[in-house]
């Protein structure tokens, strides 16, 4: 959990970075289509992690193990992808990266793969306490993405 913490904090810095021009920003050319992909990105990513969040419920925890005495959730977004809240992060953070520079794509990957991390931790321990696990995560292949991840 710290790791993500300091990973978000990461992304938001050489978002800052970018903007007051200590890091590089996009090329000017290419700056105005990749602002709008990352407000899109940024919206997009803020929706599906309140769902995600929303959809848990009391569930809800900062914690991955799964608590005791909850359901799986396995509808609204969770019919789509297994994990919406680290989804919504990552494309967040994607679209302040696209809003500002190249060099917060470093920290924007690094979350990526720490979540990623975390994920395959949660899903073990999804398996030990849903026996409906394994066959919600075969009949909803996406762990974080649609039809990419």
């Amino acid at each position: 959990m710290l790791l993500q913490v300091l990973l978000l904090l990461g992304v938001a810095a050489a978002a800052v970075l970018a903007v007051t021009r200590v890091l590089p920003r996009w090329p000017d050319g290419a700056h105005a289509a990749l602002s709008v992909l990352g407000v899109v990105a940024i919206l997009g990513g803020i929706t599906v992690f309140l769902l995600g969040a929303t959809g848990l419920g009391s569930a809800l925890t900062a914690d991955p193990k799964p608590l005791d005495d909850e359901a799986l959730r396995t509808d609204g977004i969770f019919a789509h992808v297994r994990h919406p809240i680290y989804s919504g992060l990552v494309l967040t953070a994607l679209g302040a990266a696209l809003l500002t520079g190249p060099w917060t794509l470093v920290p924007v990957a690094l979350l990526a793969v720490e979540l990623d991390l975390k994920r395959r931790l949660e899903e073990q321990w999804l398996l030990a306490a849903y026996p409906d696990y394994a066959a919600y995560r075969d009949r909803v292949t996406a762990a974080l993405v649609p039809g990419l991840w």
